[in-house]
């Protein structure tokens, strides 16, 4: 799915109904026939609904919710912050289709008494007043009816976008912006509903008629989906063996470290790969072995300080290792041991298979980002922003700051997928595309995450080796949900990276049903 500027929107609208033949009317009531079936579905037991509406098509939606919504027998109030004769086209049009009456509100005074301020005692709220293609500030009696909506008490859905956002603005909103519960959007989302923290609630996107090829944008950034995880993971041929699926070999652990292996080597297993060899130190091993007994494992040599040896021997024994397996996962838990950096370095650049790279395998380049080259075969990065500011010789705050074009410019000049963790975590493909993930909560920031996610992404390459971009975006869209799943349960504090795990089965029966219904979250 898309992500499209406020301007595309408009055109895709525009060609929609030019080149396609759905007409603007027929677009404005497929949308309030959406936001008003959420409404039904998501809040069945409110009986007083309330409807406020700007002059613009925003409002013209809102008619179309409220007559929709008065149709299943609810009790609807619609505010005008207009006068009829304002009104122009097709929110004219749905206007004069309305089955009530609605209170046509031109001054602020009109709108604190009376039948107006009635509205924003209901029990649902509709916020039909601005919409995408609106630029800030919001002044005079618009910028009234929303101090005065999020005064209120009532549940706030949000048609389009919260009355006062800017569309195009990825960061943080500034002047009158309208609280929100819940937003329905359509056709697809703007920056602003993945990067605007505009809603406490869920962010929705409904198809509303435009075709597929009317959908164009510039940005070169998707919103990743069911839809995208769902062919990835389909059902299994009846024939199938453990041979089918790959085999995901781990390399990693040191001293104090052996958990980071071993939950990559199982969240490989979890998450579908045939077999999973672990191999580390042959101190920890002992230990690596005893966290799961589906877990293979390969001991190898060992330097004083408890990390994987960097002699010649050793490298020829994971040379050796390598051969046969499907992807190799290097990183977790390895240490950021000087002799077995360069052996991470010496392996990175030989290797012929697939390869995801991360934790202290990633630190193993600070100051050598150059020997990083993924356009030998499929090299994927999963660093957290720390990680990542190593790698570019910046700070933290720089990466945040701006980590579209740092995950975006470094895919390009090393021919990487990188996969860049955190809030929002994304996905920069070496052409510049780059794939957003809205899945995920606070609670998963504890230590083990990210081995889980290296162990998942590995596991999903392994049993589709000629999809590896779809395989990454799968992985980690299905981390975020199994981390959602599991703070249902666990709460955002005591969640540990495990119960990941434990919550991916739940995850994978969760994208499959989203997948077939209308309605896609993105937030």
């Amino acid at each position: 799915m898309k992500i499209v500027t406020s301007d595309e929107m408009r055109e895709i609208d525009r060609v929609a109904s030019e080149r396609f033949g759905v007409s603007s009317l027929t677009l404005m009531e497929n949308a309030g026939t959406a936001v008003a079936e959420f409404v039904l579905s998501k809040y069945p037991w409110a009986k007083r609904i309330g409807v406020i509406c700007g002059k613009g098509n925003n409002g013209g939606d809102g008619f179309v919710v409220a007559r929709k919504l008065h149709e299943s027998g609810k009790e609807v109030g619609v505010t005008l912050l207009a006068s009829n004769s304002e009104l122009k086209g097709d929110a004219a049009q749905m206007f004069a289709k309305l089955p009530v009456t609605a209170t046509q509100v031109r001054t602020k005074d009109e709108l604190k008494r009376g039948p107006a301020s009635e509205i924003f005692k209901t029990e649902i709220l509709i916020d039909a007043i601005l919409g995408t293609g609106f630029r800030p500030p919001v002044s005079g009696l618009y910028a009234e009816a929303i101090a005065a909506l999020n005064a209120s008490a009532a549940t706030v859905v949000s048609v389009d976008i919260p009355s006062g956002a800017d569309a195009d603005v990825m960061g943080e909103q500034t002047g009158a912006v309208a609280r929100s519960d819940a937003i329905v959007t359509f056709t697809a989302p703007r920056p602003a509903h993945i990067f605007g923290m505009l809603t406490t609630g869920p962010i929705l996107v409904s198809p509303i008629g435009s075709p597929e090829e009317a959908i164009v944008s510039s940005l070169k950034l998707n919103v990743i989906t069911p839809w995208d995880v769902v062919s990835v993971i389909g059902p299994r041929p009846p024939t199938a063996n453990k041979g089918n699926f790959g085999h995901v070999l781990v390399l990693g652990g040191s001293l104090g470290k052996a958990g980071a292996p071993a939950m990559a080597g199982i969240a490989a297993l979890r998450i579908g790969a045939g077999l999973s060899t672990v191999a580390t130190e042959k101190g920890v091993l002992p230990t690596v072995a005893g966290f799961y007994p589906e877990l293979m494992t390969e001991p190898l040599e060992q330097t004083e300080q408890g990390t994987i040896s960097g002699k010649v021997s050793t490298r020829r024994r994971i040379e050796a290792l390598i051969q046969g397996k499907t992807v190799l996962a290097v990183g977790p838990g390895i240490s950021r041991n000087q002799e077995t950096a360069k052996l991470v370095r010496s392996l990175v650049s030989k290797s012929e298979i697939p390869m995801v790279l991360d934790a202290d395998g990633l630190n193993a380049f600070e100051g050598h980002a150059e020997e990083l080259n993924g356009k030998a075969r499929s090299l994927v990065i999963t660093p957290h922003p720390g990680e990542m500011a190593r790698l570019v010789g910046s700070s933290v705050a720089a990466v945040q700051r701006d980590r579209l074009n740092v995950a975006r410019t470094f895919a390009r000049e090393h021919g990487v997928i990188v996969v860049l963790k955190g809030h929002r975590t994304v996905i920069a493909e070496p052409d510049g595309v780059v794939w957003v993930n809205t899945t995920g909560n606070p609670g998963m920031a504890t230590g083990g995450t990210g081995d889980i996610l290296t162990g998942m992404v590995a596991g999903l390459i392994a049993q589709n080796r000629e999809r590896i971009t779809e395989a990454v975006i799968a992985a980690v869209h299905l981390h975020g949900l199994a981390g959602d799943v599991a703070c249902e349960t666990m709460g955002e504090q005591s969640l540990v990276a495990t119960d990941i795990l434990t919550a991916l089965p739940e995850a994978f029966r969760r994208v499959q049903k989203a997948a077939q219904e209308k309605f896609v979250r993105v937030g």
